[in-house]
């Protein structure tokens, strides 16, 4: 599918849903503190957001945004947020072949580019928070992995996210900052995919984010190491162009960037932007 076609297919999305989607905007623009009343759900104009809104998100995102969008949901009864969770550059590259969606927020400016060089977004993406890596290992680390170099030891199984994806471009930038050479057992299409091949105790090790250790909880143990400081990835978010509930969209956005969002994402190991 042409990006042109992508478009059309969106735009035909947008015709059912156009008058609500006028009238949140017109809700959500009305003062300067729209958006974030709509967010909160204190403003009377809230209740008239309705439909699915749906979000293209970084793998890493997933427990913190089904949070928000549960929170999103309560506040404005009648909507629904539906998610789709995964690879940033695999879902940017969904995004400008037309698959129907709102929101994409990444885990990088990198794979965001590749939207906005489309020109697929409505807005200019924001970053809303950052990220740091961290080496997940074994409950109770029994292979006494205490650096970024112990990764590099005879037969340590170690996977990687693939080096397309942000949280595998930011491993090499680490190891590149170090001098170290690694070669793993695997490359995953996500950072997901990378956690969970040491908690099926199919690896050793696996460089991801601070945010997905803290995520599963007693399933993994993290080792941090200072070669993180010289890779940290922004996260920003965008509206974008023909979203079938734009309203309500740029309302589940101010939400991600209200206090109450930023509370929810620090909450889960995330930077302030």
């Amino acid at each position: 599918m042409t990006r042109t076609q992508g478009r059309s297919r969106r735009a035909c999305r947008v015709t059912g849903a156009g008058a609500a989607a006028l009238l949140a905007l017109s809700a959500c623009s009305s003062d300067g503190s729209g958006d974030t009343k709509a967010a909160s759900g204190s403003s009377p104009a809230s209740t008239r957001l309705s439909g699915t809104v749906t979000v293209f998100a970084a793998a890493s995102l997933k427990e913190s945004f089904t949070a928000l969008g549960e929170e999103f949901e309560k506040a404005h009864p009648g909507t629904k947020v539906t998610f789709n969770f995964g690879g940033s550059d695999t879902l940017a590259a969904s995004i400008t072949s037309g698959a129907p969606a709102d929101v994409f927020a990444s885990a990088s400016p990198r794979t965001m580019a590749i939207v906005t060089d489309a020109k697929d977004n409505a807005t200019e993406p924001v970053t809303f928070v950052r990220n740091q890596l961290e080496i997940a290992t074994l409950p109770g680390n029994p292979d006494k992995v205490a650096s970024l170099k112990d990764l590099t030891r005879s037969g340590l199984k170690v996977v990687l996210c693939d080096k397309e994806v942000p949280c595998g471009a930011a491993a090499q930038k680490a190891l590149q900052a170090s001098g170290l050479r690694l070669t793993p057992v695997s490359y995953e299409q996500d950072v997901k995919a990378a956690l969970t091949k040491v908690e099926l105790k199919e690896a050793d090790a696996a460089v991801v984010y601070r945010t997905d250790v803290r995520a599963a909880g007693d399933k993994v143990e993290g080792v941090e190491f200072p070669e993180s400081a010289d890779a940290v990835n922004d996260y920003p978010i965008a509206l974008l162009e023909d979203a079938p509930n734009a309203g309500a969209a740029k309302a589940f956005i101010a939400l991600v960037r209200s206090a109450e969002g930023q509370r929810v994402l620090t909450g889960a190991g995330f930077l302030k932007p």
